[in-house]
């Protein structure tokens, strides 16, 4: 399936692009920009919502799931893009948010005022705010509870996320049927799929921690049954923030499938772990711990993206850990994680970025590119929330960095715009831009990076991460310098009489991009934060 080798990118659409000067993006603006995404090498592009919403959550509190929020444009612009991006081959998915809405949706709004109205049961109740104490709290930060008191409705209502997004009651059959209608809604437009958010929350039990309950997963398959017999060829990606054998489940079986693709949260945070420790010892036990997939299933991979780095899926020791080595201002912090852009996190050292972009592009699944990440934008750790990563994106050196004419845009354009846009790195085939439509190029080509199996390959030094990835034939070895020093690995290593294609060297070999040392035994260098994918014909094993 199309789903299994392709590349996303995570397109803000308020961040993107604004055409009519209200200092805010919109589908038009985006429209323009379509050229600049296919220009990358993906092949889809997932959007984060676009709903009307009173934003208290930067759209995932939503108040009308059928219609555009009138910053975005009208429901034909959404239209309109969407029939632009299929034009380029690019597909189009759509979050979807099933656990709960805002509390300014109509239903709320009607189920609060009246105890009789049929709304009611469209959310959670209680008269004292006792129920369900083992379920965690998720934005520590900010809310001291899972239960919030409405004076008006005069009962307690139940929300896993902030106090202005109630949850959803999926043990009324009617919210099962109200969420088919709204999929229903936008596959008959045309989108290719849904980003289906926070969905190991949907239903409450007495006793549980109120995760990944079996109801949730009977309604989950469900949504999988009408997908494929009215929708054949769309995708359901999974948002469960989970450790891997967590995760399985939302997948299904064969006999009662529910996800095409899951988010792989635990390998992301190890990257940058093992990155600073130049020790590969996070990656290869987290994706030693990662099992199987069944048939048409994959893993959905990603650097970064629109929420905080996330330390859920890590032991407190090490998230104190990488909070130390990440977050160098406390206000770097948020909730569990870190508020910081991908090239911020790597002090703009453009070695690392090559090396984790070319790392993370090489591992099983599909993988997400945030929207700015492609030319190392940064952010503004003085906004509040997770805002100062959805700054506006950054094409040119001109007035709000070609994003909009407008006096004031809805977040400030970074400062350093004049340095970092599009614009500037088009021409110079090293920049962040060049680079990234590089590795996306040449992964998209070997199907052995986009679909093979992996196998581990020892290289004796904790710091020198190595894997072959084997597809029909085809044979690449990814071999990783993790550290800051040269690393030195044995001559026999490599059969140096078997000459190896470079991939991230073009026209090159293995050995015209190492030093042989000269002493007995021979020995390989490896550079700092060195990168190869190195590539021969194999007969299949």
């Amino acid at each position: 399936m199309w789903y299994q080798t392709a590349v996303f990118y995570e397109l803000y659409i308020r961040a993107y692009k604004d055409s009519n000067g209200d200092g805010r993006g919109d589908f038009r603006g985006a429209i323009e920009k379509l050229d600049h995404i296919q220009s990358l090498g993906v092949n889809a592009i997932w959007i984060l919502p676009h709903y009307p919403s009173p934003l208290q959550d930067d759209g995932y509190d939503i108040s009308d799931y059928y219609g555009v929020h009138p910053d975005y444009g009208s429901l034909d612009d959404f239209q309109t893009f969407l029939d632009a991006a299929h034009q380029r081959g690019l597909k189009v998915v759509i979050d979807i948010v099933l656990n709960h809405t805002s509390d300014q949706h109509p239903w709320f709004q009607a189920a609060r005022r009246d105890k009789k109205s049929p709304y009611r049961d469209y959310y959670v109740w209680s008269d004292t705010g006792a129920e369900y104490p083992d379920a965690r709290i998720i934005f520590l930060d900010t809310e001291p509870a899972n239960w919030t008191y409405d004076e008006l409705a005069g009962q307690y209502y139940w929300h896993r996320f902030y106090a202005s997004q109630p949850d959803l009651n999926y043990d009324n059959p009617q919210v099962h049927a109200e969420m088919f209608r709204i999929m229903r809604f936008w596959l008959d437009l045309g989108v290719d799929g849904f980003r289906a958010d926070a969905v190991p929350y949907l239903y409450e039990r007495e006793g549980t921690n109120c995760e990944n309950l079996p109801e949730t997963h009977r309604f989950l398959q469900k949504v999988r049954r009408m997908m494929d017999v009215e929708y054949p060829d769309r995708v359901l990606i999974a948002e469960a923030n989970q450790w891997p054998e967590d995760v399985l489940p939302y997948f299904g079986t064969p006999a009662a499938p529910e996800f095409h693709v899951c988010f792989h949260f635990p390998i992301m945070p190890r990257l940058f772990m093992a990155l600073k420790k130049g020790d590969k010892t996070p990656i290869v036990d987290i994706l030693n711990r990662t099992p199987p997939l069944p048939p048409g299933a994959q893993w959905m991979t990603f650097l970064r993206n629109h929420d905080e780095l996330t330390l859920e899926m890590v032991t407190e020791e090490e998230r104190e850990w990488m909070w130390q080595q990440y977050t160098p201002d406390p206000r770097m912090r948020l909730n569990l994680g870190i508020r910081r852009r991908l090239a911020s996190l790597l002090d703009n050292d453009k070695r690392k970025w090559f090396l984790l972009h070319a790392l993370f592009l090489s591992l099983p699944g599909a993988p997400i590119i945030y929207y700015g990440d492609e030319i190392g934008m940064g952010d503004n750790i003085q906004l509040p929330d997770r805002y100062g990563c959805r700054t506006p994106m950054q094409w040119d050196d001109g007035r709000n960095a070609g994003f909009s004419h407008a006096a004031e845009t809805y977040l400030p354009v970074n400062a350093d715009y004049q340095q970092i846009n599009v614009a500037e790195q088009e021409a110079d085939p090293d920049s962040y831009l060049n680079l990234l439509r590089f590795l996306l190029r040449t992964r998209q080509s070997e199907a052995a990076l986009r679909q093979g199996d992996l196998d581990w390959v020892e290289t004796g030094d904790t710091a020198v991460l190595a894997y072959t990835r084997r597809w029909q034939g085809r044979w690449v070895l990814c071999l990783y310098n993790l550290s800051g020093e040269t690393r030195t690995l044995p001559g026999d290593f490599i059969n140096a009489s078997q000459p190896l294609h470079d991939l991230l060297h073009p026209g090159q070999t293995w050995q015209d991009n190492v030093r042989v040392c000269s002493n007995e035994p021979r020995e390989w260098e490896l550079a700092p934060f060195a990168a190869f994918w190195l590539a021969k014909e194999k007969s299949a094993d």
